[in-house]
């Protein structure tokens, strides 16, 4: 397959350019905002974001999973399948958007700061429902559309941060943001879509039903995936305080500045191994492509923040975040690792091996909490580094050794590690 003259590669450069465009706007208002807000404020929202990432899986309802294949396999079928899904998404973003706001109520009642900045950035939970969108440009390989609606919602809000930064505003104006972003691109996803011919949008039950069938496999374990994400932030936040989960929350922020470029490559992959999975040694080959693309572009980024950190800490968010660069500097590794499960669910997917993911998720999950709970009293935001690292590498790539059906997947992940496969697809292009 050469890559350069595919419409993966094509549909993958659409991403990475935008994202790029993203990231250097990011470099700017970023460096700014998160000087502006100081540690604690910066630990403030991202506590936010943790406690609303928790129920982001019930909102999706696994339907984040399928939908790239069942568009792929039942292109006459979109309407429905994108309408199904987006509906019973919304009615589940409700229910969470209310358990959230309570939740927090009776947990940190007494500050008041934290259950509003808690209650206006879970208003994303219903505009996040419209992302679902986005799987029917994946299956098309036109994400380009995709790439260009993120890059004008962020060029909006961009401007938005500016006009706080100049206006002096407070921290709930800056959580106000991430909604105008998820809405901008809510309503331009649903205006494309209707341009570039795609179906109405319908509601049928019995489809729901068949799809919540295939997608129920991927909220337990989404679950899982969103507490040993999200445990480090908001134990840090109660045993260390909003400071501390600012510090740690600016060495994630960091460590997964280039993550668009993984997923720009996987998700262009995604529908073409879909379409030829019939295909044993085609679909064989062009994971182990997948798989050494991101091993190498991962293991190059983990060395040059290792070497650099406290440059890039010092450049980003300044001497205010010094205590941020012993955890970066080892939650950098652990992009490899998580990554190696996004690549992994495709396999399990195609293989029909859904139901071994909440034993994957739940068992990851388990160590986190166990770690976090054993290293964060003795180490700080180091032992949450450790803890997440030691995390991502049991749960990605140890545990598909012990489950037998999936060692398949691991013979081909570490088939990939032998770089002539890397080479080799540089050659084609």
């Amino acid at each position: 397959m050469n890559f350069s003259n595919s419409k993966i590669a094509r549909n993958a450069s659409w991403i990475i350019i935008s994202k790029l465009l993203q990231s250097a706007l990011s470099f700017v208002v970023g460096l700014l905002t998160a000087r502006y807000l100081g540690p604690s404020n910066y630990g403030l929202i991202n506590y936010a974001i943790s406690v609303v990432t928790f129920v982001l899986p019930i909102v999706q309802l696994g339907f984040n999973n399928v939908l790239v294949h069942e568009l792929t396999n039942s292109p006459e079928k979109e309407g429905e399948l994108l309408g199904t899904s987006i509906t019973l998404s919304f009615l589940s973003a409700v229910f969470c958007m209310i358990g959230v706001i309570s939740f927090v109520v009776v947990t940190d009642g007494g500050n008041k700061e934290m259950v509003w900045v808690v209650a206006i950035y879970s208003i994303n939970l219903i505009l996040q429902v419209f992302d679902l969108l986005q799987y029917w440009f994946q299956a098309k390989l036109m994400s380009k559309y995709c790439s260009i609606t993120s890059l004008v919602a962020y060029i909006a809000v961009t401007c938005y941060k500016v006009f706080l930064l100049i206006t002096s505003k407070n921290v709930y104006w800056f959580v106000m943001s991430y909604a105008i972003d998820y809405f901008i691109i809510a309503v331009m996803l649903l205006v494309i879509y209707r341009k570039l011919g795609g179906q109405k949008l319908a509601v049928d039950i019995k489809l729901g039903k068949q799809l919540f069938s295939k997608s129920r496999h991927y909220i337990v374990p989404g679950l899982m995936v969103a507490i040993f994400s999200q445990t480090d932030k908001i134990m840090l936040n109660n045993m260390l305080g909003q400071t501390a989960t600012g510090y740690y929350s600016a060495a994630v922020t960091v460590a997964m500045i280039p993550a668009f470029v993984y997923s720009a490559i996987i998700d262009s992959y995604r529908p073409v191994i879909f379409s030829n999975q019939s295909n044993q040694e085609w679909f064989e080959q062009s994971l182990r492509q997948l798989y050494s693309i991101v091993i190498y572009i991962s293991l190059a980024q983990s060395v040059v923040m290792t070497v650099f950190a406290e440059l890039i800490v010092g450049i980003l968010y300044g001497a205010e975040f010094h205590e941020a660069v012993g955890a970066l500097r080892i939650i950098v590794w652990f992009v490899t690792f998580s990554y190696f499960g996004s690549v992994r669910n495709i396999w399990m997917l195609a293989k029909d091996q859904q139901k071994y993911l909440w034993i994957i998720n739940a068992s990851g999950a388990a160590l986190n909490v166990v770690l976090n709970i054993l290293l964060i009293p003795v180490s700080g935001i180091i032992g949450a580094a450790i803890a997440s690292l030691a995390t991502q590498m049991f749960s990605n790539f140890v545990l598909s050794f012990i489950i037998a059906p999936l060692r398949e997947n691991n013979k081909i992940l570490l088939s990939s590690l032998n770089p002539k496969h890397l080479l080799s697809l540089l050659k084609k292009n």
